[in-house]
């Protein structure tokens, strides 16, 4: 496969000022200056660029500068060129097609990574961190993701999985003197190996919570009885009349969604219709999607009347939430301070708000931020976002549990080396040192083309 060359736009589609198009592989520099009129790419340094023209036999198509870059110091680790064009979707089309008759091909979804990969400039768990650089969308998600493609996740898997391979290749020396009752295998040190590799796995496995929460989101509810001010929270929070608002109960009937970023923390806002019995077929199926939100929320805001309801209404409907939530008071403009008191008594962490005056909203916010931020995420820390790392990594503590039960009731070497391994794989399967045709064609299609 590798001995294709490949091309393809690099970025977005629809026009704008400039475009990109890539070019990899052995033929990339002899199929570029057939088209190219300027300097002869072929006698020109790596991390060059030269301005010229792309031409169709004497027709000039656009004015371009190629950008040069000469095997191995390339991303791919192969002679890679970049052709800055016009943005012109005709453009972009006609040089393509020029590329492409000249001996190219066109790039699958995430060629030029996954060959970065085959060709050892990055490892899978990097390669990965690439598509999630692309997706992010806050300063937390980018942080985490700068760190991975800089290596850091990948270097601390590497360690571990060194350090393991040494005592794995002791003990399968012992099998090989089976006969001979023989131990290179020192236990208590592989006990004390395991024990630290474990204080190493843990804090990973552990950090997946907030790492999803950085990659994908906190899916917020936002429930309570018709007219406690859902809608009109969802306003306030986004700063933007999203939903309608109206003193009609029973206004919203379906979900309405939105995201709002606060510090960095991304929450995906959700807005419900009121929880009530009704015999309207339509508001009650707005009802049963509300309850369906609810069983996928990660936190739930509920927000109830405070001049209207009772200390019994809000702890009967709290006994069902399945997630985490936060009690929100609505039109605290309408009560007394002795009746706040009444409900902090039973409830002291409710938040008072007024949605229709825009009061405390600021505070709502900042709570929310605290709700889900379990520890702050600095440069250079290690943070797993991604769900099949997540799973690897657990079954390496699982399988290295299984050796310290192992070292406990004295079993064989055989059963050691075993789970030994099993651990050695899993490690393997996250930087791609172990991994199957199957495997890659599933992380590399879900990049965008050109990546």
């Amino acid at each position: 496969m590798n001995q294709d060359t490949i091309c393809a736009l690099a970025t977005a589609q629809g026009v704008g000022a400039i475009a990109v198009i890539r070019i990899s592989g052995p033929q990339t520099i002899e199929i570029v200056n057939k088209i190219f009129k300027g300097k002869n790419l072929h006698k020109q340094n790596s991390h060059t660029i030269h301005f010229g023209t792309i031409r169709d036999q004497d027709l000039i198509v656009d004015e371009v500068l190629i950008s040069l870059f000469r095997t191995p110091s390339s991303y791919t680790r192969e002679d890679t060129i970049e052709i800055s064009c016009h943005g012109s979707d005709y453009i972009i089309q006609r040089i393509i097609k020029l590329l492409l008759k000249n001996g190219a091909r066109l790039a699958n979804p995430g060629e030029f990574t996954q060959r970065a990969f085959l060709n050892g400039q990055l490892d899978l768990a990097q390669a990965e961190a690439v598509a999630d650089l692309i997706a992010s969308d806050s300063e937390a998600s980018h942080q985490t993701a700068i760190n991975q493609i800089r290596g850091g996740f990948s270097k601390q898997i590497a360690q571990l999985r060194e350090s393991l391979i040494h005592f794995a290749s002791l003990i399968e020396l012992e099998l090989d003197f089976g006969e001979e009752d023989v131990e290179f295998a020192d236990r208590d040190d592989l006990r004390q190996l395991i024990h630290k590799i474990q204080s190493v796995l843990v804090p990973l496995i552990d950090s997946f919570e907030m790492g999803n929460v950085i990659k994908n989101g906190v899916p917020t509810v936002i429930v309570g009885k018709p007219n406690a001010g859902k809608s009109t929270l969802l306003n306030r929070l986004l700063n933007e009349e999203k939903a309608i608002v109206s003193d009609i109960a029973g206004t919203t009937r379906d979900v309405i969604e939105d995201e709002l970023l606060i510090e960095g923390i991304r929450f995906r806002l959700i807005d419900t219709a009121g929880l009530r019995k009704t015999s309207d077929t339509i508001e009650a199926i707005g009802v049963e999607r509300t309850l369906q939100q609810m069983e996928k929320a990660s936190l739930i805001l509920y927000l109830f009347d405070a001049s209207e309801v009772t200390l019994t209404e809000i702890e009967g409907q709290i006994a069902e939430f399945n997630a985490p939530y936060m009690l929100i008071g609505n039109k605290v403009d309408k009560l007394s301070s002795e009746e706040k008191s009444r409900f902090e008594s039973q409830y002291p962490g409710i938040i008072w708000i007024s949605a229709s005056e825009n009061q405390n909203i600021d505070a709502l916010k900042n709570t929310l931020v605290r709700k889900v931020k379990t520890k702050e995420i600095k440069s250079g820390d290690t943070v797993v976002t991604n769900l099949r790392h997540y799973q690897h990594l657990l079954q390496t503590n699982e399988s290295l549990s299984n050796v310290l039960e192992g070292l406990a009731h004295s079993i064989t070497g055989d059963f050691l080396a075993q789970d030994i391994r099993f651990a050695l794989h899993h490690l393997g399967e996250i930087t791609g040192q172990i991994t199957t045709d199957d495997l890659l064609a599933n992380i590399f299609s879900k990049f965008c083309i050109g990546k």
